[in-house]
C-alpha cells in the first residue's frame, strides 16, 4: 500500500536535513546526498547528488552488486591439488601443484584454513600419498600478476588493509606484527612477525618510550619488496599490541604455509615451496595433470557478507578480477568492463561514475550519490537479490562497521548500510524504514572536509536518524 501523500511533511524533512548539512562545520565539505522512497520511487531529498565524490568503501556496493548479478549468490571458488607425477610406495614422485582461482576465504575466519588443510591432507592420504618427493608449486595463472589496485597510495602498502590480490590467498595475505616494550625507556622494542612463512624480512626501528606515553607505530614496505620496516614507540610497561601487515607475494606465502601445514599433518614435502612465476621456462605443463584434492569456498552469499560487514578490501578486489576472467587471466581492467555492462543495463550510465578498483581504497574512484541510490534501488527491486544483498550489509548498532553507531535511536537495528572511510572521506549508503514503515534508500557521501571523522559521522548519523523518524502522517 502506497504511503499517503503529504507534501508538507516532505518539506519539513527537507528543511530538517538542510539544517544538518548547512552547519558551519561542513562549510568546506562537499556532501552528496540522495534519498528516495522505495515504495513510490519519490525523490525525497537531494543535495549535490549529481556531483562526483570519492566513495571510499561505498565502491564495494558497486562491486558486490555487479558480482551478485554476474556470478550469482551460489558462486564458489575452487582450489585444487594436482600432479602429473606417479605415486610409488606412498610417495608422489614429482611436484605437487596447488591451482588457485582466487578463493579469499582460506584464512582464520571460522578456522577455515585449518579445516581446508586438514581435508587436503586426508584426501592426499586417501590417494595413497604420504610424502611428496618434488616441489610444492603455486599456480596462480587464472589472475594476472598485478597484485595492487590502481591508485593505491604507496604509504598504504605495508598495512593489512592493502594486502595484494592473487589467485592463491592464505590468511587474507596478511601477517600479525606483535610489539612489546623493551627492558627500559630508550631500549629497542621487541617486534615479531607471525606466521613464520610470511617471507618478510623485519627491520625494527621501534623504541621503548616513557611509561604512560602514547603508542605510535608506522609500517613501511615498498612494492615488490619483502622487507617490512616498523618504526615508532611503545611505552615501557605496556601490554603487547598487534598490527596487521601485508605480504609481498601472496602465492609464495600460500605455498609456504601449505607446505608447513602438510608436514605438520604427517605428509612430508621434500622440495621447495615456489611460485610458478619464478620457474620461468621450467614451469610444469598443464597437460597430464590429475586432481588429487579439492576445496570449494563458501558461496558468494557468505563471502559477500564478510566483504560488506567488515569492509574487507581483498575480497572486493578478488571479486573484481573474478568478473574479468574469461579466455585470459582475470584482471581489474576486464572486471571493470563487466561492471560497466551490468550497471548500464540498470540505468547507471558510464559517465555517472569512475571506477578504479573494487574496494574503494583508491582515490581515483568517483561516484555520484544518485548512482549509488540507483544501484541500491535495483538490488532492492530484484527478488533474486533483495534479501541476499540486504543480509550482507552492516546493521546499525548491531554488527559490522556500524555496530557502535546509532544506538538507542529509531535507526538502531533498522538501518542496513555500507560505510566508507579514507582520508577526508566518509560515506554511508543503504536502507531504512521510516516511522510509518515506509522503506527508503539513501546515500550520504562527504568529501573535502578538515574535521575529525567522528564529527562528520555525527552529522551523518543525525541525518539518518531524521530519516528513520520521518512520518507522512
Amino acid at each position: 500500500m502506497a504511503p499517503p501523500r503529504n507534501p508538507a511533511a516532505v518539506r519539513t524533512l527537507q528543511s530538517d536535513l538542510n539544517r544538518i548539512f548547512d552547519t558551519s562545520l561542513l562549510s568546506h565539505a562537499l556532501v552528496g546526498v540522495e534519498v528516495r522512497s522505495l515504495a513510490t520511487g519519490e525523490l525525497l531529498y537531494t543535495r549535490n547528488a549529481a556531483r562526483f565524490v570519492m566513495p571510499a568503501s561505498n565502491m564495494k556496493i558497486v562491486t558486490m552488486s555487479a558480482s551478485a548479478e554476474r556470478l550469482g549468490w551460489d558462486y564458489r571458488f575452487e582450489t585444487a591439488l594436482v600432479s602429473d607425477a606417479p605415486v610409488e610406495d606412498g610417495i608422489l614422485r614429482g611436484d605437487l601443484i596447488v591451482v588457485g582461482s582466487g578463493d579469499p576465504s582460506i584464512n582464520s575466519r571460522d578456522d577455515r584454513a585449518r579445516a581446508v588443510f586438514d581435508d587436503w591432507a586426508a584426501q592426499l592420504r586417501a590417494a595413497g600419498i604420504g610424502a611428496v618427493d618434488g616441489r610444492l608449486i603455486g599456480d596462480d595463472d587464472v589472475f594476472d600478476d598485478e597484485g595492487l589496485g590502481p591508485g593505491w597510495a604507496w604509504d598504504y602498502l605495508a598495512y593489512g588493509y592493502a594486502a595484494p590480490i592473487g589467485a592463491l590467498q592464505f590468511n587474507e595475505s596478511l601477517v600479525q606484527v606483535t610489539l612489546k616494550p623493551g627492558s627500559a625507556p630508550g631500549a629497542p622494542a621487541v617486534v615479531e612477525i607471525a606466521p613464520a612463512e610470511s617471507g618478510l624480512a623485519l627491520v625494527n626501528h621501534v623504541v621503548t618510550g616513557e611509561q604512560n606515553t602514547a603508542v605510535s607505530i608506522d609500517l613501511y614496505r615498498l612494492p615488490s619488496r619483502a622487507e617490512l620496516e616498523v618504526a615508532g614507540t611503545i611505552p615501557a610497561g605496556a601490554d603487547p599490541i598487534t598490527r596487521t601487515a601485508s605480504v609481498d607475494n601472496p602465492t609464495a606465502f600460500f605455498v609456504r604455509a601449505l607446505k608447513a601445514a602438510l608436514i605438520a599433518r604427517g605428509i612430508d614435502v621434500r622440495g621447495e615451496a615456489v611460485d610458478i612465476d619464478d620457474l620461468g621456462e621450467a614451469r610444469p605443463a598443464a597437460a597430464g595433470r590429475r586432481v588429487l584434492a579439492t576445496s570449494q569456498s563458501p558461496p558468494l552469499a557468505v563471502i559477500g557478507t564478510t566483504l560488506m560487514k567488515v569492509s574487507q578490501n581483498l575480497y572486493a578486489e578478488t571479486l573484481l578480477k573474478t568478473l574479468g576472467r574469461g579466455d585470459r587471466p582475470g584482471s581489474t581492467d576486464r572486471g571493470r568492463d563487466v561492471v560497466r555492462e551490468v550497471l548500464e543495463s540498470w540505468g547507471v550510465q558510464p559517465d555517472g561514475y569512475i571506477q578504479s578498483d573494487g574496494s574503494g581504497l583508491s582515490r581515483y574512484n568517483y561516484v555520484t550519490a544518485d548512482a549509488i541510490v540507483t544501484i541500491l534501488a535495483h538490488m532492492y527491486s530484484d527478488p533474486r537479490h533483495r534479501d541476499a544483498f540486504a543480509a550482507t550489509l552492516p546493521i546499525a548498532g548491531r554488527d559490522g562497521t556500524i555496530a557502535g553507531r546509532l544506538k538507542g535511536t529509531r535507526a538502531e537495528a533498522n538501518v542496513r548500510a555500507k560505510t566508507g572511510s579514507i582520508a577526508n572521506v566518509r560515506a554511508l549508503s543503504g536502507y531504512l524504514a521510516t516511522r510509518d514503515g515506509e522503506p527508503l534508500v539513501f546515500s550520504i557521501i562527504a568529501n573535502h572536509f578538515n574535521l575529525l571523522t567522528s564529527t562528520v559521522d555525527y552529522a551523518v548519523d543525525v541525518a539518518v536518524e531524521t530519516l528513520a523518524n520521518f512520518t507522512r502522517r
